[in-house]
């Protein structure tokens, strides 16, 4: 793609137009918005006006919101209406929403009545509602119409639809009735009736105000190309696509990526967002987090005290110098546990209900794993007691056995606990109304340190010999 934009505005400085054009219209629209994201802006003008009318509106919808605002301050008023009356609502909805207020207040000012009637009231939906992702802009069938009627329709409408694949039949108060496909409107006779033809039972529908993440595992779940909106009464109010879910899927995934790294969400690209902002979208959850480990440092200096007092300094030495090792172990058991139930929470494929069973399952592998972590850890501390006191073996033996030996027990709980609370917080944060992304890395991480030092040294204080 660099090296189609060197090309593209090699080609402009020389001022071939022609060619210009007759490269841009063999691409797709999305392909043409990646690479105008990475010409100038102040280019964009330009090369957008030498692209089809149709062509034109696809680009647009695909093009980074930055690049957008970019063209349409450099549209004249002509221009921006032309776009905004090939454009599909719930992308004119999409688009608004990422505009400042002067540009928005531009974009409504051009748009027709109608359509800006419908942009308002799609405004009012909540944000990450279906009302907010859907669009107007569907085929509707009567139940007494013939197949012939609805054809003519289709022909007549659809090229202003989101969709013709799927035709939605509706009684005359506009309540949800079924649907047909295409493909069984055109192999059916022209006289039969739509009602007779129609799919009624079983008719897969959500509602205007729920989560467009679980409209998008709806249609996940259903193998749909699109589904319909209704509203308290059962009346249809519009469709989701499956286009539509796609972007919310890959939205609500890098929203849960950062969350689970201890960022705040952001709606644009890295590369295209500025250090500052990257930084004010890092350091909330960093402060919180160094604060939190103020836990850490309290169980660290009391018992590294009470360690110099009770203990032998080497015995002290040994156990602070497991303390990483411990830590590191018990947050990246926590962070399997916690993204395993995260991702299954996110699906769908986990509930609260299934709370004990998901305990239980963990708490089984927890064993398993505590217990090899064990073994081995236990295993590599006698080796390094061989190859430190290999001239005198029998030298600090038994103080030596019994560390390993609490170490490594420390270690079999502490996997235990990660495992145990890296599974139900983000059951629980789902529960009581919480993101269960934000349930994982660094804050089970904290919650874990803290844990496994008040196990170690608990451990160390009844099983290790003391002074005198």
């Amino acid at each position: 793609m660099a090296n189609l934009a060197t090309a593209i505005t090699a080609l402009i400085e020389s001022k071939k137009y022609g060619t210009l054009r007759d490269i841009l219209v063999t691409m797709n629209a999305a392909d043409i918005a990646a690479l105008f994201d990475d010409l100038e802006p102040e280019i964009l003008p330009r090369l957008f006006r030498l692209l089809p009318k149709e062509l034109a509106a696809e680009t647009f919808v695909e093009m980074e919101s930055d690049s957008q605002e970019t063209l349409i301050k450099g549209f004249s008023d002509s221009e921006l209406k032309e776009v905004i009356d090939e454009l599909y609502i719930d992308d004119a909805v999409d688009i608004v929403e990422e505009m400042p207020a002067n540009v928005v207040k531009r974009i409504l000012a051009q748009a027709d009545p109608d359509t800006r009637k419908l942009i308002n009231e799609l405004l009012k939906y909540p944000d990450d509602s279906a009302g907010s992702m859907m669009t107007t802009e569907y085929v509707e069938l009567r139940p007494n119409w013939t197949v012939e009627d609805a054809i003519k329709t289709i022909r007549r409408t659809g090229i202003d639809k989101e969709t013709i694949n799927i035709c939605y039949v509706t009684r005359a108060d506009r309540t949800l009735y079924g649907y047909v496909t295409i493909r069984r409107l055109i192999l059916s006779q022209p006289d039969v009736l739509i009602g007779d033809l129609a799919e009624t039972t079983n008719v897969i529908s959500c509602k205007t105000l729920d989560d467009q993440e679980t409209v998008a595992q709806m249609l996940s779940k259903y193998d749909l190309l699109a589904l319909p909106v209704v509203d308290g009464e059962n009346r249809l109010v519009g469709i989701v696509t499956v286009d539509d879910a796609i972007d919310v899927l890959q939205e609500e995934a890098t929203e849960d990526i950062e969350k689970m790294a201890a960022i705040t969400p952001s709606d644009k690209p890295y590369l295209k967002t500025g250090v500052f902002s990257l930084y004010v979208h890092r350091i909330p959850w960093l402060s919180i987090l160094m604060i939190a480990a103020i836990f850490t440092e309290l169980v660290i200096n009391h018992f590294s005290n009470l360690m110099s007092v009770e203990f032998a300094p080497f015995i002290s030495a040994m156990l602070l110098a497991c303390i990483p090792m411990l830590m590191d172990t018990g947050g990246n058991a926590g962070n399997q546990a916690s993204v395993t139930i995260i991702r299954g929470l996110s699906l769908g494929e986990i509930e609260f209900k299934d709370l004990p069973r998901v305990i239980f399952k963990e708490c089984r592998i927890s064993l398993l794993a505590g217990a090899t972590l064990a073994i081995v850890n236990f295993g590599k501390m006698m080796l390094m007691y061989v190859i430190t006191y290999h001239n005198n073996f029998n030298d600090q033996f038994t103080p030596y056995l019994l560390i390993a030996v609490t170490v490594s027990i420390a270690l079999m709980c502490t996997v235990f606990l990660a495992k145990f609370i890296g599974c139900s917080l983000p059951i629980l944060a789902k529960k009581i109304g919480f993101d269960p992304a934000v349930m994982a890395g660094p804050f089970i991480t904290t919650i874990v340190d803290v844990t496994s030092l008040l196990l170690l040294f608990g451990l160390a204080l009844m099983l290790v010999p003391r002074i005198g």
